[in-house]
């Protein structure tokens, strides 16, 4: 014998259409959680890489929301009795190819639907047993967030006096930017170049004429300008003039050698 219809079964759903995913996507990701606790089915959705859990995730929200309201179930309570996908309209398109012809593209929809269930009562007390065994890690741990941040927070309270206490006497760092201005300024003082004033500065009547300038040849020469060029070739000047005597006399003796001896006829 065959279950109820899915249109027939009890319990709360929420249904979405012409979802633009495929029947059979949307059937891999919906085989995950059927049968699954709503916070189970909920994170296994949160982690889920297909493009279409994004989908079904609102619609398991949209589900356990008119439990809540409609029917005034506590979430924590209700599984996913049964999830399915039905194929929708076909969107078809068509692609040019080679010589003229075309192929189809066919954008396939579908219809997504989550039904919510609540658990019997023997079921919900063997699940409190077992959390209870388990140390209340799995049911507890919302509550115990919410302790730890509210913890976390009232030492965050306390502690912010003490921080503004400590920090109210800071007039220190005033006076230690009066003492760098001061010494800024005095380095900038003493880093000034020291100018003539006007009263230093000659007048037009003291400036030297045209007529009074040096001309080029009454300008010293770079030589002359040179101490250690000047007394260098004031050394050396004797030494060439003595150099300049002694070949002028080799040579005049030379001469007197090869010139020949004059007769006495040419003497007279």
């Amino acid at each position: 014998m065959t279950g109820p219809k899915t249109n027939e079964r009890a319990g709360t759903r929420a249904t979405v259409k012409h979802v633009r995913a495929s029947a059979s996507k949307a059937r891999e990701v919906l085989n995950l959680i059927r049968n699954q606790p709503f916070r189970q089915a909920e994170e296994i959705l949160d982690f889920s890489e297909r493009g279409v859990s994004q989908e079904i995730t609102k619609v398991l929200n949209s589900a356990v929301a008119n439990a809540f309201h409609n029917d005034r179930l506590d979430p924590e309570e209700l599984f996913v009795s049964a999830c399915y996908a039905d194929e929708g309209i076909t969107l078809k398109r068509s692609r040019p190819r080679a010589r003229g012809r075309a192929t189809p593209i066919l954008k396939r929809t579908c219809h997504i639907t989550v039904i919510l269930d609540r658990y019997d009562e023997d079921t919900l007390e063997a699940m409190q047993n077992r959390a209870a065994a388990g140390g209340g890690a799995s049911s507890n741990a919302a509550q115990q967030r919410r302790r730890r941040v509210q913890r976390s927070r009232q030492r965050q309270h306390a502690s912010e006096p003490e921080v503004e206490t400590a920090a109210s006497p800071e007039p220190e760092p005033e006076a230690t930017e009066q003492s760098v201005n001061t010494t800024e300024a005095a380095l900038d003082k003493t880093a000034e170049p020291e100018t003539a004033t006007e009263s230093e500065m000659p007048t037009e009547s003291e400036m030297p004429t045209e007529s009074e300038m040096p001309t080029e040849a009454q300008m010293p020469t770079e030589a002359e300008m040179s101490p250690a060029a000047a007394t260098s070739t004031d050394a050396e000047m004797p030494t060439e003039s003595v150099g300049a005597t002694a070949t002028a006399t080799d040579s005049t003796a030379t001469e007197d050698q090869h010139k020949p001896a004059k007769s006495s006829g040419e003497e007279t």
